[in-house]
């Protein structure tokens, strides 16, 4: 099997694993909607996402072969820094074994035994919405830089204000002077 002639937007991933081929690829980030919907305009060129995509299946001693599907995937993204409100660039990256499994009373009883991901075998597979789903999973709750590039404003409220009153704490302390 030629691994150009899969469209990882339509995967057979059972042939995928039964043929050992490895997908790699780039998707900019602009084909990725949800993604791109949280990123932030900067003004630059938008990233793109480099993945890439594997299945085996693994023997099981005393049954069928389960079928495990890896799923690797990295970007930079800008996101809305929460202390600034600027733009703070995020890696974003993705290792995941998915588990296959033939039916949703499967996947549920699997899910709550085990700790890895699983997903029930479709005929075809967008594996670029898979990617996608993970990397917004990926992504921080509270982006942040580490320090912020400029000083945060300062809402007006909170500014000192320059009073032409005496301060009455300063005639209390004349007071105790004497």
């Amino acid at each position: 099997m030629n691994p150009r002639s899969i469209d990882p937007c339509r995967a057979d991933v059972a042939s995928l694993a039964a043929s050992g081929v490895l997908l790699t690829g780039q998707w900019p980030l602009a084909e990725l909607q949800r993604l791109h919907e949280s990123a932030m305009a900067t003004g630059q060129a938008p990233d793109a996402v480099d993945w890439q995509l594997s299945a085996e299946y693994r023997p099981v001693t005393g049954g069928e072969p389960e079928l495990w599907l890896h799923l690797q995937a990295t970007s930079l993204v800008a996101l809305c820094c929460q202390r600034c409100l600027g733009a703070v660039m995020e890696p974003v990256e993705v290792d995941r074994w998915i588990r296959l499994v033939r039916d949703e009373a499967q996947a549920e009883v699997l899910d709550a035994e085990m700790e890895d991901d699983v997903l029930v075998l479709e005929r075809v597979m967008d594996l670029r919405e898979l990617t996608e789903d993970e990397l917004l999973l990926a992504l921080p709750l509270v982006p942040r830089h580490e320090v912020c590039p400029e000083p945060l404003p300062v809402p007006e409220d909170d500014l000192p204000v320059e009073d032409d009153k005496p301060n009455p704490f300063a005639a209390l302390a004349a007071l105790k002077k004497r």
